[in-house]
């Protein structure tokens, strides 16, 4: 039952696309079936308008401590979050905000917790691809990833999830990562903790504008490295 629903979405920087980005997410949710639905907006110290915007909206903004960083942020604003699902998304909305209806109908079927977007899966569902050198370093990224940590899914860094409200607390309150690599160590977390995660296939555009730069990204390729060192320190119990 649809009881329900968080929308999380971490800010930086996001003045100039944030509010149309609101204003689909809250058409969406009116017309939906949720009974209670919040959409929080987590401000990661923005330098421009970015609070302000979001508060016009009518949405409920938490701030950060100055710019911490997207794992930082999305583990708060998953924190705060009051509904009995989760959903985080970026602010870009490059997978369109409709799509949760395939994550939502995924866990429902199966009894699963969490469910996360994937461009993986069914490449012919990304209508805007990347750039080429992006794309690859994802692909590498990914085999990395697995290899490392065991984890099975095609696309982790997809920032489209869904968690139960629960199991979220039960995870974001044991994540250390505070950068990009954040993803690996959630799912890794929920893994380890018996939760069932399913990877979905969704729509997906590129939006140019992207706040993560190609060196984050290479550095992201140490953070499978710390999921499984921090696992075998016993951080996650």
């Amino acid at each position: 039952m649809r009881r329900s629903i968080s929308i999380v979405i971490p800010a930086y920087n996001e003045e100039t696309r944030l509010g149309q980005s609101l204003d689909k997410i809250r058409r969406y949710l009116d017309a939906s079936s949720w009974e209670f639905h919040e959409i929080v907006v987590v401000n990661d110290g923005s330098r421009d308008r970015t609070a302000e915007v979001a508060r016009a909206a009518g949405v409920r903004v938490v701030e950060n401590p100055g710019n911490r960083g997207k794992g930082y942020t999305v583990r708060h604003g998953m924190l705060e979050a009051r509904g009995d699902w989760i959903l985080y998304t970026d602010a870009d909305l490059s997978a369109p905000i409709e799509e949760l209806e395939k994550l939502w109908t995924a866990v429902e079927c199966a009894g699963a917790q969490v469910a996360i977007g994937s461009r993986a899966v069914d490449r012919s569902l990304i209508g805007v691809h990347q750039p080429a050198a992006r794309e690859l370093m994802g692909r590498f990224f990914n085999l990395a990833m697995r290899l490392i940590t065991g984890l099975p899914f095609r696309d982790t860094q997809c920032g489209f999830k869904l968690f139960e409200g629960k199991t979220a607390r039960e995870v974001f309150s044991r994540q250390q990562l505070e950068g990009f690599g954040f993803d690996v160590e959630v799912l890794f977390i929920a893994r380890k903790l018996g939760y069932l995660a399913l990877e979905v296939p969704v729509r997906w555009d590129n939006v140019p504008g992207t706040k993560v730069s190609l060196w984050s990204g290479a550095r992201a390729f140490l953070d499978p490295l710390a999921v499984r060192l921090n696992s075998i320190q016993g951080r996650y119990r």
